[in-house]
């Protein structure tokens, strides 16, 4: 992965960190929005869990972001993260609406630093994210 598109994802992820929380809401609403037979996926979608669902999706997009810097490392984390996430009933299409509400969430986010430089980063590192985890699983 190119060095500059690693710093570009690690850059802006910095500004999106002091607004986790709602940026998390924004990722679940896209989400639902985008799919709504994926809410059942998430049992604390109806309530105050989903502050919790929120909380460890930031957590994990934050380690996986750091880990760019050393993707040999990251890459069995992923792997993990994959196979894991098949007993949630997670199918490969999910992926794609997953992507898709990552980057809406990150325009909202970042406002006029969400560059279209930015959005190709972002977009690079997620697909490569994602072929990782789907290949793991499936």
């Amino acid at each position: 992965m190119p060095a500059k598109t690693i710093e570009l994802v690690q850059t802006s992820f910095e500004a999106v960190k002091p607004i986790a929380a709602t940026a998390a809401e924004i990722f679940y609403s896209k989400l639902f929005e985008l799919d709504p037979k994926l809410k059942p996926l998430f049992p604390a979608a109806d309530n105050d869990k989903m502050k919790e669902q929120g909380n460890k999706l930031m957590t994990m997009l934050s380690a996986a972001v750091a880990g760019l810097s050393n993707i040999e490392a990251l890459i069995p984390v992923l792997q993990d993260l994959g196979k894991r996430h098949v007993a949630y009933r997670v199918e490969k299409s999910h992926y794609d609406t997953v992507g898709t509400a990552l980057i809406g969430t990150l325009a909202v986010g970042l406002g006029d630093d969400f560059t279209p430089e930015v959005k190709q980063a972002w977009v690079d590192v997620y697909g490569v994210m994602a072929s990782v985890m789907i290949e793991a699983a499936y």
